[in-house]
């Protein structure tokens, strides 16, 4: 594996009282894409949380791009090239599309707004639409669109496909495999573990709150009984092998 973008060791995060993460490490390579499974509650999106500033952990050391960021705020760790998607979107309702890619604090870089609506050429047709307006699919490319405005080296994505139809989430794992190419590193947490194998180079696996596996994404992939037993996906929709609904924020 060449050089860490993003390296966590031992992270302990809570939520008040609620230890939600119990020594957690892993790494991101350079134009990697690493997706991290679990079942709902293990803690995938708080580990996001914990990375992107929004919920410090109270142990353990994060280190991007060999920063020691473990208490960093948000907005500091973003400037360094780290957008982050988080789940649900969390567009501008009221702000047509050219206005929520107006929002981000934006870095110098190849990702324009001209660039991310040739990226995106429903949201180039949409322009002027409220974010209201726009299908789920549309407001997750708008989501991504936003962060890419950051001209991101390190891309956290948080569930990206959740609600959406099978086609629109072939779309929007075609676009997260040309970042790659695109040389930027990559954290997905995905429901759809089918895809997020398929996408990935490595995989981790938590479970309430705790590392269980790491490895090659293809390796696993092969075995659908025990992505099953791993990562808690429920039965198939269209052939896709999906995680049961989300009953925690973890």
């Amino acid at each position: 594996m060449t050089d860490a973008v993003l390296k966590i060791e031992n992270l302990q995060t809570y939520y008040g009282k609620s230890h939600i993460l119990h020594g957690v490490s892993m790494e991101v390579a350079e134009g990697e894409i690493v997706t991290l499974l679990g079942r709902n509650g293990a803690g995938k999106t708080t580990t996001l949380r914990s990375l992107s500033g929004l919920t410090p952990p109270r142990e353990g050391r994060i280190e991007i791009f060999g920063n020691d960021t473990t208490r960093w705020p948000a907005y500091r760790i973003a400037r360094l090239g780290v957008g982050y998607v988080p789940e649900g979107r969390r567009i501008f309702p009221n702000l047509t599309v050219l206005e929520n890619l107006a929002v981000p604090m934006t870095r110098p870089g190849p990702w324009t707004v001209d660039k991310v609506l040739e990226l995106f050429p429903n949201l180039g047709t949409r322009r002027d639409s409220w974010g209201r307006q726009l299908s789920g699919g549309e407001q997750e490319m708008l989501a991504i669109a936003r962060a890419l405005l950051v001209n991101p080296k390190l891309l956290l994505l948080d569930e990206p496909s959740q609600g959406l139809a099978p086609l629109l989430v072939r779309e929007v794992f075609r676009v997260v495999a040309s970042m790659r190419e695109q040389g930027i590193s990559i954290l997905l947490v995905e429901q759809n573990a089918r895809f997020g194998l398929e996408v990935a180079d490595r995989v981790y696996v938590l479970n309430d709150g705790q590392m269980i596996h790491s490895g090659p994404a293809r390796e696993l992939a092969k075995d659908e009984e025990r992505v099953r037993a791993l990562a808690g996906v429920g039965g198939k929709e269209d052939g896709v092998l999906t995680a049961k609904p989300k009953t925690s924020a973890a």
